[in-house]
């Protein structure tokens, strides 16, 4: 099985599950920014299954399902403390209301934050623990860092780093003590070609969030697709490049066709062509695609057997594949 060397110098499976589809519905007032309805006792379900597969993190926010999601991660891993879990601070929420309030990273706030997601979690110690605010100015995210570090030395988090996707936030604190990982989008159709040299210089993790493009690279979704209301996929975001209201991106939907069968070479399904992708771009990767059912958490785990892609594979990906510029660095 694929390993990935963590911060404490154990090795885990090279691939952890992101917990923010669990969290059921939630809002930015009328905007949704949850995955819509969710059933609780499934989800368990699921996070048992990944479990008794072998993986051994998974990442959630506190604005994921606005707390909701924490609460079903903490009640399926109450006796699985072996587990590790990450978890994500900087943006308010209203639990009662389902609700994202907005940016709240004073030193207070953030301090209240970690210890209700203490009490959700149902742990005395978070693993890891991310600042969620992608594009916070450098100095601003000193002082969350500066507070995070109390935390640590309270024993209340283990270790840090940024869900971010620019290389100057993530080299500003690259050789801080305790932080060991920057969580970014990258996928076949964005390879982050900026940032993953900051992260493999410094010996970072390279969390990566939206590994399957928010599911367009599970191949569930084509140009006629709709996504129905109370799901993040159904607004129209600057940072939500792979779903226009409800619809996917027709250019993505042409250049998985260009790469449909790479991505399924050597029996792989296109979900694990898409992870295998991701561990030949970097060793640095531990992906963390989203997941609802025990039948899509065995194929996400199915992966792990099969590895990366060969070179010879991720040259041709690179020979068809037709990608937009980078550009400047952005939330994604």
């Amino acid at each position: 099985m694929l390993t990935r060397e963590i911060w404490d110098k154990r090795n885990i499976p090279a691939l952890g599950l992101g917990c923010w589809a669990i969290g059921g519905e939630c809002s930015a007032g009328d905007v949704p920014v949850g995955w819509g309805k969710v059933d609780d006792a499934e989800s368990i379900r699921a996070i048992h299954c990944a479990v008794d597969l072998g993986i051994r993190f998974f990442d959630t926010a506190q604005a994921y399902g606005a707390g909701h999601s924490e609460k079903i991660l903490g009640q399926a891993l109450a006796s699985h403390p072996e587990v590790l879990i990450g978890t994500k601070v900087g943006v308010a929420i209203d639990p009662a209301r389902k609700q994202m309030v907005g940016p709240e990273y004073s030193r207070d706030t953030i301090i209240a934050a970690i210890d209700a997601s203490l009490k959700r979690l149902q742990r005395e110690r978070i693993d890891l623990v991310h600042l969620h605010l992608n594009s916070l100015p450098i100095d601003d995210a000193a002082g969350v860092f500066d507070t995070l570090d109390l935390l640590r030395a309270a024993g209340k988090i283990n270790v840090m780093g940024w869900s971010t996707d620019y290389p100057d936030r993530a080299a500003a604190f690259a050789e801080r003590d305790g932080f060991v990982s920057v969580q970014h989008a990258m996928n076949v159709f964005f390879r982050a070609d900026a940032l993953v040299p900051v992260i493999e210089r410094h010996g970072l993790l390279s969390i990566n969030r939206s590994p399957l493009a928010m599911g367009v690279l599970s191949g569930k979704y084509g140009k006629d697709s709709h996504i129905g209301t109370g799901d993040v996929r159904s607004i129209s975001a600057q940072w939500l490049d792979y779903f226009k209201d409800g619809h996917v991106a027709p250019a993505y939907v042409e250049r998985l066709d260009t790469v449909r069968d790479l991505l399924q070479s050597d029996g792989r399904t296109l979900v694990q062509g898409a992870l295998a992708w991701l561990w030949a771009r970097t060793p640095n990767s531990l992906p963390i695609p989203g997941f609802r059912t025990e039948a899509q958490v065995r194929d996400l785990a199915g992966a792990l057997e099969k590895g990366p892609l060969p070179a010879v594979v991720m040259n041709k990906i690179e020979r068809v594949i037709k990608r937009e510029p980078e550009g400047e660095a952005r939330d994604r």
